[in-house]
């Protein structure tokens, strides 16, 4: 028998839903729309004036307002972000894209507080509506959560977890693009959870950082679904790092854990039309109550069992040898 979910049934608090607008979040994310279009942004705006959830977005701040948890890891990301970008300076340095992509992480691992760093062309299509850069290339930042911390989910350790984790995401990003202006070449930062100009997700997969998940977050077997990113976009020529595919996509269409898990039963079983694009995605206005009430969630992430510690490989080792098994008898009968 499955542990009964103490937070099921879940009700929202009623202040919050009078501040519901009367467009639905999954219109503006694009739900069931046949065409591509850009994304257009839904929640975390720089100003919540300018979005239609923009009071659901500040109510957030008032849910629980004195958590020591959080509080302190909000000051904590302050104090990182006093770290200015530096200065664009002298002509830019000529290296192959080997050379900077080598250099890029050995910079990464002196100076850099972050678990992964590659690199992958900037697709205009990852840009935001009304959002235009010229930038070539765009440099994708992870920093992994603290397993215990995010265990605590949905209370306000986890979420304290996650601002103390944007903040070393912001941090990273702030010192690359720092790194890159120094030697001449500009470079822009895009940090989370404001939303910047760029989307981050693909790019991430792009640059090989793992697969979405059934629960709407990227799926790492090295970091499961418990981390967070940023980036930097920049003309720099770095090589290329590639996607990489483990079979995430195949093992969440028949895995149910944070379906299940999910208090407003916000993640469907199956894949759905998005901007044209079919994939997983979460239903924005039935997580978004529960998510502002409970310090930002997390507990898709971190029930997922790709971020169990020490699971991820062994999960991608054994789908790796089923499919080639099945690659084996297909051929035994070709």
């Amino acid at each position: 028998m499955p542990r009964p979910n103490p937070h099921k049934p879940f009700t929202p608090r009623a202040e919050q839903i009078a501040l519901q607008p009367r467009v639905s979040g999954n219109a503006i994310n694009g739900l069931g729309e046949t065409e591509h279009r850009p994304a257009r942004i839904v929640y975390w705006a720089l100003d919540p004036d300018t979005i239609a959830h923009g009071h659901m977005q500040r109510w957030f701040y008032q849910a629980d307002p004195d958590n020591a948890h959080v509080n302190a890891a909000r000051a904590e990301r302050a104090r990182l972000l006093e770290e200015e970008i530096g200065p664009l300076v002298g002509e830019p340095v000529q290296r192959s894209p080997s050379e900077w992509l080598e250099a890029l992480r050995r910079h990464a691992g002196e100076h850099i507080p972050c678990e992964r760093i590659g690199a992958t062309a900037l697709d205009p299509d990852w840009l935001y509506e009304g959002e235009a850069r010229s930038f070539a290339n765009v440099i994708v930042i992870a920093v992994q959560h603290d397993p215990d911390e995010i265990a605590q989910a949905p209370q306000g350790r986890a979420g304290a977890e996650v601002v103390r984790q944007y903040g070393r995401a912001a941090l990273s990003a702030r010192r690359v693009a720092t790194w890159l202006r120094a030697q001449g070449w500009e470079a822009e930062a895009v940090t989370g959870p404001m939303t910047g100009p760029l989307l981050l997700i693909p790019p991430a997969v792009a640059c090989g950082f793992g697969e979405l998940g059934k629960h709407g977050s990227l799926i790492d077997p090295e970091f499961g679904s418990s981390f967070r990113l940023s980036a930097v976009m920049t003309d720099a020529p770095v090589e290329h790092t590639h996607k990489r595919e483990y079979g995430i996509d195949a093992f969440c269409a028949s895995c149910r854990v944070c379906e299940e898990a999910c208090p407003p039963e916000a993640i469907s079983p199956q894949k759905q039309t998005v901007r044209g694009e079919t994939k997983w995605y979460v239903d924005f206005d039935k997580c978004l109550p529960f998510f502002n009430q409970h310090h930002g969630c997390a507990i898709c992430v971190a029930v997922c069992p790709w971020s169990l510690p020490g699971v991820g490989f062994k999960l991608a080792g054994k789908l790796a040898r089923r499919r080639e098994r099945r690659t084996n008898a297909i051929d035994d009968h070709v």
